[in-house]
């Protein structure tokens, strides 16, 4: 297995074939003076203490590792850690990454911020840096999406944002993307657009992969402090893939450590039912970036579904793209049934409500821990909590 750390984007912003900047000329300038500030950042000791503290005492870092014992005991078979991304302010991951890349912002002098999101979390997340720095906040997201997740938006109303709804195409996270990035290419002079998964134009999937390893990080150090080795899997959903990429990036010199990201199965593998890119999926350019994603033969971008917004995108980033190709990590799918199976299951055997999203990992480890030896470790990445899905999940559960 290839040495990975320090690891791929090369300059240029590509994991190999995958990556790039494929962006309008407006939008090159800016994605350099971005790569440059962030490069100049991530050296400054004084913005990573800022952002420490930032993440310790308003997000609530470190999350805590949770042996899920009764699930555990349940499936009767590997142990099984959750770690509890879902107890950070805003409800889920996405707040490490709009956090960093707001002191991007002011680092940048920007004065307004722009975003995307599907589940709503990602403009929450958005939302609440704005009101903590007193910045102007616009948050595009599908129609259909806003239905689907009113509790989100209200929450991003409340604290401030300008929700926008998106009605052409297939109203949801896909088209929410073309309408944030029109507005950035005609404001980027007071803008910065907050990406909120790892995918999109270079600097985008590395630097928010950078924000998020802090979930690896301290998934290394608690799991060594409980049990003294590493564990034997990981398992993360994965959408565009940021949650994923926090957890598994810090492991990947690890070769006796299995990676398994789960995508979104939908109503089964057929065409526009789904949303999982390596099922059916190729090789192509959307939004910023080349990576796999779900097109027909003529090149058009397919419909995708998934029960979970979140997770309902039709490309992959492209350092998972990567991590497929070399055979690092495995990708696999779980059914829109098979999610909520598992969000019911998490709810009644650990009284914790796992988001949709993070459901299809749950899912995912529902089969494999049974048939794997008691004396294996499973590490899941409970990346959000269920708050903004328990009335769509009750449609069907209840």
């Amino acid at each position: 297995m290839p040495d990975l750390l320090p690891t791929v984007p090369d300059a240029t912003g590509h994991f190999g074939p995958f990556g790039g900047m494929f962006v309008p000329e407006t939008l090159m300038t800016p994605l350099q003076d971005l790569a440059i500030a962030y490069e100049q950042a991530r050296q400054d000791p004084a913005f990573q203490i800022e952002l420490d503290y930032l993440l310790h005492n308003y997000v609530g870092r470190p999350t805590p590792l949770y042996y899920a014992e009764r699930w555990t005991e349940q499936l009767g078979g590997a142990k099984i850690y959750l770690k509890r991304e879902d107890l950070l302010h805003t409800g889920a991951h996405k707040i490490n990454n709009a956090l960093g890349q707001i002191l991007l912002a002011k680092r940048l002098g920007k004065s307004r911020i722009i975003a995307e999101t599907g589940a709503g979390q990602h403009g929450v997340a958005t939302a609440t840096v704005c009101a903590r720095f007193g910045m102007e906040c616009v948050v595009y997201m599908g129609a259909v999406d806003m239905e689907r997740q009113a509790l989100n938006v209200a929450r991003m109303r409340l604290m401030g944002a300008k929700v926008v709804a998106v009605t052409a195409g297939q109203a949801t996270l896909k088209e929410a993307v073309n309408e944030a990035m029109r507005d950035w290419v005609g404001s980027v002079e007071n803008t910065h657009y907050i990406i909120g998964s790892a995918l999109g134009s270079h600097p985008f999937p590395m630097m928010v992969r950078d924000f998020h390893r802090v979930i690896g990080v301290e998934a290394r150090k608690q799991i060594l402090e409980k049990e003294g080795r590493l564990p034997s899997m990981l398992v993360a959903c994965v959408g565009g893939g940021s949650n994923a990429m926090g957890l598994f990036h810090p492991f990947l010199n690890d070769p006796d450590v299995r990676m398994v990201g789960v995508e979104a199965g939908g109503d089964g593998i057929i065409p526009e039912r789904h949303a999982a890119r390596f099922q059916g999926g190729k090789l192509g350019v959307l939004q910023g970036t080349k990576t796999w994603l779900l097109a027909n033969d003529d090149g058009q971008i397919e419909l995708t579904h998934s029960v979970s917004a979140g997770l309902d995108y039709a490309a992959i980033g492209p350092e998972h793209a990567y991590l497929q190709s070399i055979g690092r990590v495995e990708y696999t799918y779980a059914t829109d049934t098979e999610a909520l199976a598992a969000f019911k299951t998490l709810a009644t055997t650990e009284g914790i409500l796992p988001a949709l999203e993070s459901s299809h990992a749950i899912a995912y480890i529902q089969k494999i821990a049974p048939l794997l030896p008691k004396t294996d470790i499973i590490i899941a990445n409970l990346s959000g909590r269920g708050d903004k899905d328990v009335e769509q999940a009750s449609k069907y559960l209840l």
